[in-house]
């Protein structure tokens, strides 16, 4: 379905980056798994997927907007091209708003939001020469209702669903889509560390009663980088088991 296709995937190393680089790979998408903590986590799904001739690792502090410009520049220039674009690096600075630091908030934001203007940025222009291209953001359930503990996340997060609709509607013309994934309460090595009471209390909280799977995520980036979803942007489609409705 995705054979011959470039994939970049920020924040490939775990959880929800990893789940879609496999995806993505699985599909016959050739990927480059970015990282910015631990080469060793992403050199290891690289080798997974198979390097180097289905994946390859990348170091990039996406909120780094110069080191932004050249790992697209640099992946273009080795591949060829870029036809998918997943903006996954994030992280939580969790803290109630009345004891939240300014350099908590500016973290959060800097990676989840501004990392993720920073890739398009210089992405776009390629994707607009190529006259297509998909760009799937993750944003969160978060940042569509809001979350206690989480003005910084929950901030960034509805900030990708802005900056989702405002790209969508100027690279659409060149047959680039741009939509938002938001995941709700997703079985990760976060969600481990918490105790089964607080699971419990969070899962009575679902429709569906249950947390949700990286996979889950993953096989929905994985249609919206299709042609099967050539007709879909713009959208932001939350995989949270019906707690955001």
């Amino acid at each position: 379905m995705l054979k011959g296709k470039v994939a970049l995937v920020t924040g490939a190393g775990r959880g929800i980056g990893r789940a879609a680089a496999k995806a993505l790979a699985r599909e016959g998408a050739f990927v480059v798994v970015n990282y910015n903590g631990s080469k060793e986590r992403a050199e290891s799904l690289a080798a997974e997927i198979g390097q180097p001739e289905n994946a390859v690792v990348y170091g990039c502090d996406v909120s780094d907007f110069e080191s932004c410009g050249k790992m697209i520049k640099d992946v273009i220039a080795r591949y060829g091209r870029l036809d998918i674009l997943v903006n996954n690096a994030g992280i939580t600075r969790d803290g109630l708003v009345m004891k939240m630091s300014e350099e908590d908030f500016d973290a959060v934001v800097a990676i989840n939001l501004k990392g993720v203007f920073n890739t398009i940025r210089h992405a776009s222009r390629y994707l607009l020469k190529q006259r297509c291209g998909s760009i799937i953001n993750i944003s969160s359930v978060s940042g569509v209702s809001g979350n206690a503990g989480q003005a910084n996340y929950s901030a960034s997060k509805a900030g990708v669903i802005g900056l989702t609709k405002s790209i969508a509607k100027e690279l659409a013309s060149r047959g680039v889509t741009c939509n938002a994934v938001a995941p709700g309460l997703i079985e990760t090595d976060m969600t481990d560390a918490m105790s089964e009471s607080a699971k419990t209390a969070l899962q009575e909280q679902i429709p569906l009663q249950r947390m949700g799977s990286v996979d889950d995520v993953a096989e929905l980036v994985v249609f919206l980088a299709s042609e099967r979803a050539s007709y879909i942007t713009g959208q932001v489609i939350c995989v949270d088991g019906g707690i955001s409705m």
